[in-house]
């Protein structure tokens, strides 16, 4: 039956492999070496000797076990079963085995210690995680013993969690409290060695939602340091440590429903520091901006850290359980004499000391916009780039913008810049290119958007969309609020003024704020690979 179970799985992951290939071909060179092996390793307490293994790992299709005394051939057990051996009274070198389906190994050496004393010394370690709320982490060891029983405490749960002597494991209560923990260290004697103790499971305060996400702005008014919204200096550290893990300070990156920002934790001070060699020049920007969320740091001392003349701080209070907006003047720092061309690293200190949590998002420099993208736009001035954001397989000429000399001028469009959008052969047919804006659209000025359009032929799709680049994400990050209205173009090889009213959205609202442009040239019907250039996009009654 054992050799059915095995003929089985590897079958299984015959036809998996060979679904991932074009070919149906099982590329077997392909699959790993196992990882993680190890063994659970638990003891009758009757003075038998009988030790049981529960060998785990990944990747593996069949283990291998040496038992380490004098027995010499191995059992051999596959995943999630457990294989049983006598020993004498000792210490023994196991080697557990874990083989992959195209023979790849990774074997381990395991210590199994089977005495019949009853454990002694026993020192129990148990303390709640600094990073996720509830949770609690326990270790035990003990001069004899083989593995240990904790009991948990939590109601509901009565049966115990095994574990090898000397390591850890974890455990997510439901709920905050007080909760009696039991741990049973076990030799094979028969008789046990216990520690029981009450205690206290804390709840580590989150936040439940994502910071304000940034305005809109071009790469050349931000130098970003952590943000999803820019690019981020390439190469930075944001746990640099600098020492105070001792005095109990950590750090970690957290997760928000799949949103990611800093946390560092018993705040002392803890910094971000740039990759060896680099150094930023924030001379010209006006502001330092980064959002805090705490629940017990009353204040934040910020500092910017020149590579020649030092450091200067600025304080700023926080609101507790809350995103604290803070915009610090650059001006903050250089009024103290700190030279700020030359900016490699960025110091953080709570107060109170060591004792609170913080989370950090959006730390970024600023200046005032240098541009405006607002509607109207006409793409002419040469001061522009607009950043257009293609996707979608859509090729765009003049990365990072895809403005460009406008190569269509005639009939009703004589301007000198235009958008270019070039749906490439097999593009996917939501292929297309978004503009932030700005600020969001002004409907007092119409709730109709035009836009000029040259296609290369007749009946082209055009779809307008204008998101809320602020609202909620759905499962692939895309704005939540938003309006979509379609036209069709009625010449080909020419330029024509397409109408989008934007009321004939039923969740059209005038009181959203719209700070998004797309276009979809040619919206579900081809992928032949066509170029559409656009101008003019603007608003009517």
């Amino acid at each position: 039956m054992k050799k059915l179970k095995l003929i089985i799985s590897l079958f299984a992951l015959t036809i998996l492999l060979g679904c991932s290939s074009d070919s149906n071909e099982v590329n077997l060179d392909a699959v790993g070496a196992p990882t993680n092996i190890s063994a659970l390793t638990t003891v009758t307490q009757n003075n038998s000797g009988n030790v049981t293994f529960l060998p785990r790992g990944e990747g593996v299709t069949r283990y291998e076990i040496y038992f380490g005394d004098a027995t010499v051939a191995p059992a051999y057990v596959n995943p999630g079963e457990t294989t049983t051996h006598k020993y004498a009274e000792g210490v023994y070198q196991a080697k557990i085995i874990g083989t992959t389906i195209n023979g790849k190994r990774t074997e381990v050496v395991q210590e199994v210690v089977v005495s019949f004393r009853s454990p002694e010394n026993l020192v129990v370690l148990i303390e709640n995680d600094l990073v996720t709320s509830k949770k609690v982490n326990v270790k035990a060891t003990a001069d004899f013993a083989l593995f240990y029983d904790v009991y948990f405490g939590e109601p509901g749960k009565t049966d115990p969690i095994a574990v090898n002597n000397g390591e850890s494991i974890s455990y997510v209560y439901k709920d905050a409290g007080t909760y009696t923990i039991r741990i049973v260290s076990k030799s094979a004697a028969i008789k046990t060695t216990q520690y029981t103790v009450d205690f206290k499971v804390t709840a580590i305060n989150k936040p439940t939602a994502s910071a304000p996400e940034p305005a809109n702005r071009i790469a050349s008014d931000v130098i970003s340091i952590y943000s999803a919204k820019y690019s981020n200096v390439a190469g930075t550290n944001y746990f640099p440590d600098w020492g105070q893990g001792g005095q109990g300070s950590s750090w970690a990156e957290a997760d928000i429903n799949g949103d990611k920002m800093l946390q560092y934790i018993k705040l002392s001070y803890q910094g971000i520091q740039l990759a060896d060699g680099v150094t930023i020049n924030v001379s010209g920007m006006k502001y330092l901006h980064m959002d805090v969320w705490t629940a017990d740091v009353a204040k934040i001392e910020t500092s910017l850290i020149s590579k020649s003349n030092g450091e200067k701080p600025v304080t700023k209070d926080l609101t507790a359980n809350q995103w604290t907006s803070i915009d610090i003047p650059i001006s903050a720092f250089t009024s103290q004499g700190l030279t700020v061309a030359d900016i490699f690293q960025l110091k953080f200190v709570g107060t109170p000391w060591a004792a609170g949590t913080v989370f950090i998002d959006n730390i970024y420099f600023y200046k005032d916009p240098t541009q405006s993208t607002v509607l109207p736009l006409d793409f002419e001035s040469s001061l522009l780039t607009y950043p257009w954001i293609g996707f979608g397989d859509a090729n765009y000429a003049g990365i990072p913008a895809a403005v460009v000399n406008n190569p269509k001028k005639t009939g009703i469009n004589l301007s000198n810049k235009a958008v270019e959008i070039t749906k490439t052969a097999g593009a996917q047919v939501w292929a297309g290119a978004s503009l932030n804006l700005d600020s969001a659209i002004d409907f007092s000025k119409g709730t109709k958007v035009s836009v000029n359009v040259w296609s290369p032929k007749v009946g082209s799709k055009i779809l307008l969309k204008i998101e809320n680049s602020k609202s909620p994400k759905d499962g692939n990050g895309n704005p939540t609020v938003f309006v979509e209205v379609q036209a069709l173009t009625t010449v080909a090889n020419a330029w024509q003024t397409l109408t989008f009213d934007l009321t004939t959205y039923g969740v059209f609202s005038t009181s959203i704020p719209y700070d998004r442009v797309i276009l979809f040239p040619d919206f579900g019907v081809n992928g032949t690979g066509d170029t559409y250039y656009f101008d003019d996009i603007k608003q009517s009654n």
